[in-house]
Parts: C-alpha cells; structure tokens; sequence
C-alpha cells in the first residue's frame, strides 16, 4: 500500500476528532518516518511500509488523544518545541502574549541587564521566545510541576538559551526572592474548577488548567503579588469571560494603564497592565 493509499484508508478514522483528518494522517506518517513535508509530496506514490505502526496511532488518535503528545512536538511562533504527557501543550494565542511582551521589553531595553519573571512555563515557550527574541534580559521562569520544568529546560537547551533562563520549581514567588523585576508575563490557569473539558482537553495536566471555583482565583493572586513585589509590567492570559471582573480588581490597585487583547477568534485573552 502506498503513502497516497495509506491516508485515504485512514482519514475516514479521524474525521469526528478534528477538522483535518487527511493532513493528520500524513502527520502521523511523517512522525513514524521521520521526514518532512517536501519528502512526503515528493513520494506520495512510494510503498509505505509501517502500516500496522500507522494503525496503532490512528487509533490513538481517534480517541481524542492529542496529536501533539503523539509526535511529541508542537509549533509555536514558527518553531517546533518538544512537548510531553503530562505538561500543557502550547496554544497559537499565546504568541500574542510573547508579541506583546516583546515589543514593550525593545522599547525599554537599555544596556542594564532587566529581570523577567515567567510565572507557569509550562514547556518553555514564552521563556524561550523571549530569550531568543530579546536581549539584555534575564528571565527567572517558574512552575509546580517538576515535568513541566524538564521539559522547558530540554527546549531552552534545543534553542540554545538555556544560559539566559533559571528554571526554578516554585509555587509563585514561593521561590523568587529577586528584588528590581520589571516583567512579569503568564498564562495561567483561569479556568473555573467545574467547568467541562472538551474531549481532547481532558488528556492534559488539570492542574495547568483550572484556576478555581471562579477560575480567575490565581490570576488575582499574581496580579495582588506583582503588585507587593513592584513590579512594573504583568502580561496575562485570561478566560474570554474574565474581562469584566479583572477590571473592577485592577482598581485596587494604583495602575498606570491597562490594556485588553483579544485571540485569533475575536475573543477576550489576556491583558496588558502598567503599575505606577
């Protein structure tokens, strides 16, 4: 059976789990031969010999488990980072977070060395997407999660930047006692504990996803803590329904200015915030 053959057989398997079954399967192909794109078009016609492998995958799959975890790689800001069961995997909306940040780090970078802390890396992304995109920057990146942070270290170490970013397992500023930090970005958990997952979702770490019995519980927790710590900057992910209550807290607070963004659908994600 060839390449061409071995998607038409098993797309038709995909097609209640995601939208693009036929590209899933030449994914799964890819990954079990370790080729790219360009080869796989080039040899469409080619006997493709991993069939029962194929098969075991597509089957994975077609319970909803996701894609990702299967390949063991994601792409984020055109790059493919490593991702691993047990660590969240990284969202196309959370470039807006690490585009956000980047553009107000260049307009503030001096020759002094700032201080960014990342709050839940997770797999490294924002860290590393900061680290390879700015300079004059020293970037202390947290989580509770012992896989999230070897995961993140094998990705800093992938790109080269792991001498700008100190891993640290801290439960917030439980571990950071730096004085002087500029910048604080996340993208926490923000979802409310009752809150049913899609199918898909339900594979990845809760612990990475639910916020509290609200869901805004944690972001309020950084955004009290950034303040205590004088902080100037804090760049959030929020939930799409968050904008409102967030914005009644920040007027605890003696805020220079803030700002809303929304996702790639139109919907309320995170938000920029200047303390004075």
């Amino acid at each position: 059976m060839t390449i061409k053959d071995s998607v038409r057989k098993y797309t038709n398997d995909l097609k209640n789990v995601t939208h693009i079954p036929a590209k899933e399967v030449e994914i799964l192909i890819m990954f079990l031969l370790d080729k790219n794109p360009i080869w796989l078009h080039l040899n469409y016609n080619k006997e493709f010999e991993k069939q029962k492998e194929l098969e075991v995958l597509v089957k994975k799959r077609a319970t909803n488990y996701p894609l990702e975890y299967i390949t063991k790689k994601a792409s984020f800001y055109g790059e493919q980072f490593i991702v691993n069961e047990g660590v969240l995997i990284p969202r196309p909306e959370t470039e807006i977070l690490v585009e956000s940040a980047v553009n107000i780090l260049k307009e503030n970078i001096t020759n002094e060395t700032k201080t960014i802390v990342e709050i839940g890396t997770g797999s490294g992304i924002i860290s590393v997407m900061l680290a390879l995109m700015v300079e004059n920057i020293k970037i202390i990146a947290v989580d509770i999660n012992p896989k999230a942070l070897d995961l993140a270290k094998q990705n800093a170490e992938k790109f080269v930047v792991l001498e700008k970013i100190d891993f640290r397992l801290s439960n917030l500023f439980e571990n950071i006692d730096e004085e002087d930090i500029f910048m604080l970005v996340s993208n926490p958990p923000y979802i409310e504990n009752s809150y049913k997952l899609p199918k898909n979702v339900e594979f990845e770490p809760k612990n990475a996803l639910f916020g509290g019995d609200i869901g805004d519980e944690l972001l309020k927790d950084i955004i009290k803590q950034s303040n205590d710590k004088k902080i100037k900057y804090l760049l959030c992910e929020m939930g799409y329904d968050q904008k409102k209550p967030l914005e009644e807290y920040f007027k605890k607070f003696n805020v220079e200015f803030h700002n809303f963004y929304k996702d790639y659908e139109d919907f309320d994600r995170g938000f920029i915030l200047k303390f004075k």
